[in-house]
């Protein structure tokens, strides 16, 4: 039979009875149970505070990321401008196959087409707007993941060599839909012995897109390569040519290779610096924002301090008793360790399971807002997306876990620490 130990272990269960039996007492038993609610709330609503905002600026990354990779090139090629034959300044690029063929062929490339851009006015109904025409063959835009298979749509993009493609914040301003007839309108006129005339075109619509960006579905307007480039008076060349990879977030990795492919006189522009700065800036608001929010939970856990400091001056003549006993001051130690603890703990774990159901149904938690509100609350216009973007990743949710877990067990080191060291004697003298 194996000796009996002479003290307890660590944490037995008369210990957690204790501190289960003090949490619990009413406070006219000497118990801080209104507190302990509080400061469980504060906790709870730290912590899911901290994972929505934290799902929700990582949503709007990831979000941003893919509608810019899905919808633009992950490299555009260009070249510097110089002047031409006539000696007039010109970047146009004569060999656009050859250059795409070329450039296809690197490691890492998946697809590479020509394309001819500019800006035009597009009317129809009497309205006018102000749109981006990008002219490209049909097979190379059903690569654009966006676009041949878009978020919404209507119509059928093989018909794209019969008209025009244009999104859909386009088509609802203009009021027009698949089958309607647009004009196109270009600055860039024609020379005529009356002087320089626009270039105005009839186009019929042929298909709508929502890609799910408020500037892209509200300013894009594809058309056929040929017919850009007869529209924009480029017969003799493409304006750049986009490049679409396997891995675009490596994309530093591959511009070298691509810049040999594509000769001295090119310039490259990638994704990431048409953008980077702003996902960069992305990344660094949520960083600030979770320290900003930790802060919230630093004050929730404040209330668990102020509770085991009343908790233990009330309960000093249990101390004493419970000294004369036999306890030792690791086991009072112990025992108001686990009333704060045990807040932070129940606390913590409510405030992520409500966390982590706000940002499962935040796109219901809108909808309702909106009907309650009487009105869109979410203005694509500024925000740029159509609906709130939320990302739950495991790692966040354990890092903020981790944090309040942290802090609970950490504030509550001291009350627990002076209780430990209440003598036993003065406790007890005027009982």
């Amino acid at each position: 039979m194996p000796p009996v130990p002479s003290t307890p272990p660590p944490f037995a269960a008369f210990e957690w009875q204790i501190a289960w039996r003090y949490l619990r007492a009413r406070r006219r038993e000497g118990g801080i149970s209104v507190i302990a609610w509080y400061a469980l709330v504060g906790v709870m609503l730290g912590v899911a505070t901290l994972i929505v905002v934290q799902a929700v600026m990582v949503g709007f990354r990831e979000e941003f990321t893919d509608r810019i990779l899905g919808a633009n090139a992950h490299v555009t090629v260009y070249y510097a401008t110089e002047a031409d034959a006539d000696g007039v300044p010109s970047r146009l690029i004569a060999d656009y196959d050859a250059l795409a063929t070329r450039l296809a062929a690197v490691p890492g490339v998946t697809h590479a087409a020509p394309l001819v851009r500019g800006q035009v006015m597009i009317s129809a109904n009497g309205r006018a707007s102000g749109v981006e025409v990008i002219g490209t063959r049909l097979a190379d835009l059903e690569t654009v993941p966006l676009v041949a298979h878009p978020e919404s749509g209507a119509g059928d993009l093989a018909r794209l060599d019969e008209g025009v493609a244009i999104g859909t914040g386009v088509a609802r301003d203009l009021g027009v839909g698949v089958g309607d007839t647009v004009t196109l309108i270009s600055p860039e006129g024609m020379d005529t012995p009356f002087g320089t005339q626009p270039r105005v075109s009839d186009y019929e619509v042929v298909y709508v897109f929502g890609v799910g960006r408020f500037d892209i579905d509200r300013t894009r307007v594809y058309m056929p390569l040929a017919g850009a480039q007869s529209f924009f008076d480029r017969e003799e060349g493409a304006d750049e040519v986009e490049v679409m990879l396997d891995r675009p977030a490596r994309v530093e990795e591959i511009e070298p290779a691509l810049a040999a492919a594509a000769g001295p006189r090119a310039v490259l522009w990638s994704w990431k610096d048409a953008s980077g700065a702003f996902l960069s800036a992305l990344d660094t608001e949520r960083r600030v924002m979770f320290i900003i929010l930790s802060l919230v939970v630093v004050i929730a856990a404040l209330n668990i301090i102020s509770g085991l400091v009343m908790l233990v001056k009330n309960k000093g003549r249990d101390i004493g008793i419970l000294r004369t006993m036999g306890l030792t001051r690791g086991s009072i130690m112990r025992v108001f360790f686990l009333c704060g603890s045990l807040i932070g703990v129940v606390g913590t774990m409510l405030g992520v399971l409500l966390g982590c159901l706000f940002v499962y149904f935040i796109h219901d938690i809108q909808a309702v807002v909106e009907w309650v509100a009487g009105g869109s609350v979410w203005n694509p216009e500024i925000r740029y997306l159509t609906e709130i973007p939320a990302r739950l990743r495991p790692g966040d949710v354990l890092a903020v876990t981790a944090m309040a877990l942290g802090l609970s067990f950490l504030i509550t080191l001291v009350p627990a620490r002076n209780a430990a060291k209440l003598n036993p004697v003065e406790a007890l003298r005027y009982e």
